[in-house]
């Protein structure tokens, strides 16, 4: 299997939440009087206050689940020596798996059984479209 490796805060995904006009308004005071630089150093902040306080149960999870957490690139070349060996690889992770462009189809059907991803996974459409029924 290949190494996860962690990832850097530089790396990210981009989301879309809606908040009532309230809330909005509240946060833009905030900012106005010079807590928040914006409206997206709050909400990033708050996200990872609240994850603080959740770490625990979030640590817990991760082992109950058996997921690895941080970033899992796949290449051609692991998993060329995955079908070598006659392996399927069951990939759960907690952040982003990457599955490399210059992977064929075929490959990637031969040695995925299955993909569980909480967070991103990047892939080209094709590959995304040939593991779908092994994407949860």
């Amino acid at each position: 299997m290949p190494k996860v490796h962690q990832l850097k805060p530089a790396d990210s995904e981009k989301i879309t939440i809606n908040l009532s006009h309230v809330d909005l308004g509240r946060i833009d005071l905030l900012v106005r009087d010079g807590f928040y630089s914006n409206r997206t150093d709050f909400i990033r902040t708050a996200i990872r206050n609240q994850l603080s306080t959740e770490q625990e149960q979030v640590s817990q999870s991760i082992r109950r689940n058996t997921l690895e957490l941080g970033l899992l690139d796949l290449t051609r070349a692991d998993l060329e020596a995955a079908r070598d060996r006659g392996e399927m690889l069951d990939i759960r992770v907690v952040g982003l798996a990457r599955i490399a462009d210059d992977v064929p189809v075929e490959l990637a059907r031969a040695t995925i059984g299955s993909i569980h991803v909480l967070g991103a996974l990047q892939a080209s459409r094709d590959i995304k479209a040939a593991l779908a029924d092994r994407i949860t």
